[in-house]
């Protein structure tokens, strides 16, 4: 049986639709990227063995030396983190020269230098950045000594050179809210085009395997507040999030906290933006591309794993 929001919680969500009714037109996005291409620079690599992923989702993505892009019209250039947090963003240019041609590259990229940016900015067209706003969890997730205030000097770096989509992954500390509020505040600050909302996803072999995700009442009220504190801005709900019950539940009360996209949603989140009268669109990109041109992003919830950013985060009964 799916769990009814509280009184408080249904009044909360009400007036996240309001909002989302007052500042953009009555259609939702609905995603399914088979036509980005996922690429590693790093093929399985990652320095840091993070509690949360551990490398398993880089075994998900091509490595850039074997990268297979035909068909693909766009490409999600990611990979693993080097001791300091940052991935090798300027190796193997070479090669992203060649795929780069006629396709719009997503660039995930961790803390960066300006050097670093300057070099590879000609081959970007947008990036997602993981934003963390609580030390202790940067500390406790990725065994880092850095502080919130190196990741808001990287996201402001970002900016001066491409447009910036923040991740925010919901439950990032084994499944315990912490940082997104925080996150949220700081952002506000800052500025964003849009926000990306994820979800942590216990992932056997890592430190956070016998972790359960967020309570969705919990993820619900992070896109409300999302919604409430961006009100003009798109919100998407993307791919990284748990399947089966978990996003059954999930995707038909993102609807109403009035996200502008979702990636692979279920067919219960797709009855009820029919049933509200928002007209469906269908993409075939990654969320973060398809927003490009529009003058706004979506709010996204995405996941940790590439076979359900790209392919087996579809929709689930």
């Amino acid at each position: 049986m799916m769990h009814a929001p509280s009184g408080f919680q249904s009044k909360r969500l009400e007036k996240a639709w309001q909002v989302r009714l007052a500042h953009f037109p009555m259609e939702i996005r609905f995603d399914n990227p088979v036509d980005t291409a996922v690429i590693s620079l790093t093929g399985a690599q990652c320095a840091l063995d993070c509690a949360h992923c551990g490398g398993h989702y880089l075994r998900g993505m091509q490595p850039i030396w074997q990268a297979k892009v035909d068909g693909a019209t766009s490409c999600l250039i990611s990979g693993g983190y080097d001791a300091s947090g940052r991935v090798p963003v300027t190796a193997h240019l070479d090669r992203i020269k060649t795929i780069r041609r006629g396709r719009v590259m997503n660039w995930h990229v961790g803390l960066i230098g300006e050097d670093e940016i300057r070099t590879i900015a000609p081959y970007v067209d947008v990036i997602s950045f993981d934003f963390v706003g609580d030390d202790e969890t940067i500390r406790e997730v990725y065994g880092l000594d850095l502080t919130v205030e190196d990741y808001v000097q990287s996201y402001q770096l970002l900016r001066r050179y491409a447009q910036v989509l923040p991740h925010i992954t919901i439950g990032l500390r084994g499944g315990e809210i912490g940082h997104e509020v925080r996150s949220l505040e700081i952002l506000g600050d800052l500025g964003v085009e849009g926000l990306v909302l994820i979800v942590f996803i216990p992932t056997a072999g890592t430190r956070y395997a016998d972790r359960q995700p967020p309570q969705i009442g919990e993820v619900v009220e992070i896109l409300v507040e999302a919604r409430l504190r961006f009100p003009d801005k798109p919100l998407y709900l993307g791919c990284m999030r748990p399947r089966g019950r978990y996003r059954l539940e999930l995707d038909p009360l993102a609807v109403r906290a009035g996200v502008n996209a979702i990636v692979n949603p279920t067919r219960e989140a797709v009855r009820l933006a029919e049933e509200l009268g928002l007209r469906i669109t269908h993409g075939r990109e990654c969320c973060v591309v398809r927003g490009l041109g529009n003058g706004a992003y979506p709010i996204l919830l995405t996941g940790q794993d590439t076979s359900d950013i790209m392919r087996a985060g579809g929709e689930t009964r």
